[in-house]
């Protein structure tokens, strides 16, 4: 018997083989990892270990194992809406009508402190004569000496109380010392000066100056009497209160 099949190529047969083998060992990897992934789960699960199965989280408050903490958003503050229909506010022009009045405090009438013994509580007219008086004194080799010129009103009534107990009543008192509101004394118009010899110069030169002596009894007692130049007028013996 003729056999009539063609003879078979070795070389179709090994690439045949080969793939077979290749398809088989692809089979069996893939068997294999199977294996090795379910057998890793198993493995896991007994050994009680989630690792594979949870993410870890690590800060610095809170566990190192376990879900990340829940973030709280910020509280926002709320934006207020504006109605459209509301005017917008504006300032009270409408001037206030209330006054804050302050009562004014009285000033007290006070007497001017003045030294007695300085012409510069007397009048403008007395102490511009009499500095000159004293200047020319002064060239005569005589120095006039103040003891009194202006004198507040209760140091005028300190000496009429005492002139009553020592002349023994208001008119022979007031011979001496007047009331305060008719000394020339409180009203800067009289000046009292000393020593003797400046009393007896300013008696003898003052009409030069307008400043004469007025009483007879008082050789101490000046005033600006006269017009500078011109003569004294005849001298009184004594103060008179007007009230007498």
């Amino acid at each position: 018997m003729r056999n009539d099949l063609p003879p078979r190529r070795p070389g179709a047969v090994r690439t045949r083989l080969l793939s077979v083998i290749g398809v088989v060992g692809v089979g069996i990897v893939g068997v294999v990892a199977g294996s090795l992934v379910l057998w890793h789960a198993q493995v896991g699960d007994f050994l009680g270990l989630a690792a594979d199965k949870e993410p870890v989280v690590s800060t610095v408050s809170a566990p190192a194992v376990g879900a990340p903490p829940a973030t709280t958003p910020a509280a926002s503050t709320p934006t207020p809406t504006r109605r459209p229909t509301d005017p917008p506010s504006t300032p009270s022009t409408t001037p206030s009508t209330t006054r804050t009045t302050s009562t004014p405090t009285k000033k007290k009438t006070t007497e001017p402190v003045v030294r007695e013994e300085s012409i510069n509580g007397l009048s403008p007219k007395l102490k511009a004569r009499l500095k000159k008086a004293m200047a020319a004194a002064k060239a005569d080799g005589i120095t006039i000496s103040i003891t009194s010129a202006r004198r507040s009103a209760s140091k005028q009534q300190r000496l009429l109380n005492a002139a009553i107990k020592k002349y023994g009543s208001y008119k022979a008192a007031t011979r001496w010392v007047l009331p305060p509101k008719y000394s020339a004394h409180v009203q800067g118009k009289a000046v009292d000066i000393g020593p003797a010899a400046a009393m007896t110069w300013l008696n003898k030169n003052g009409w030069r100056y307008g400043v004469c002596r007025r009483y007879d009894n008082e050789p101490w007692h000046f005033e600006a009497l006269t017009a500078p130049g011109t003569k004294c007028p005849p001298r009184e013996p004594h103060a008179v209160a007007k009230a007498d």
